[in-house]
């Protein structure tokens, strides 16, 4: 059985033609502060992703994924092993040979076995892929500032505050686990 709180957020989207709740609206109203917390800052991640991967596909007929080993690679001239590229990107060796094959075949990235060890391979972004992450940084720079301009600067300043003691509490063992 559905509690009020989440009867009324269905409605609400049914009569705005969303039939899709987020998880923050699913909430029971009795939910501690902090499950709310967790609830709210999950929403804003997944509206604020989905508007970015939209924007970033429309615009650049690229995936998020892509951008972040072009953006890896354009912080690294000198190029990173396969599997550092793994490890930056919190992915299989697997998933970033995908991405790192069709970088390669659209002339963004070259990979070379390294002199030392012919077994690793170095890749390096080209320059077409290092301006192709730039373009797409200055563009994401705009559509966040597009995103929260509702928002006063000083209160996107005081949750960027609030959020990072969030996060140093959390990294501190605030979760015991």
């Amino acid at each position: 059985m559905k509690g009020p709180a989440t009867a009324a957020a269905d409605a609400s989207a049914e009569a705005q033609g969303d039939v899709s709740v987020d998880v923050e609206a699913a909430a029971d109203l009795a939910a501690s502060p902090e499950m709310r917390l967790w609830l709210r800052l999950s929403a804003c991640a997944v509206l604020i992703g989905a508007r970015l991967r939209s924007r970033l596909r429309a615009e650049f007929s690229t995936t998020q994924p892509r951008f972040d080993l072009l953006c890896l690679l354009d912080r690294q001239p000198e190029g990173l092993t396969m599997g550092e590229l793994s490890k930056r990107m919190m992915v299989t060796n697997g998933n970033v040979t995908g991405i790192v094959e069709r970088l390669s075949a659209d002339g963004l990235v070259t990979r070379a076995a390294a002199s030392n060890d012919r077994r690793m391979q170095f890749v390096r972004i080209t320059p077409e892929g290092s301006a192709l992450a730039q373009a797409i940084m200055a563009a994401q720079r705009r559509w966040l500032t597009e995103l929260t301009e509702g928002m006063p600067h000083g209160d996107v300043v005081q949750l960027m505050g609030l959020l990072g003691k969030l996060k140093n509490t959390v990294r501190g063992g605030g979760v015991r686990g």
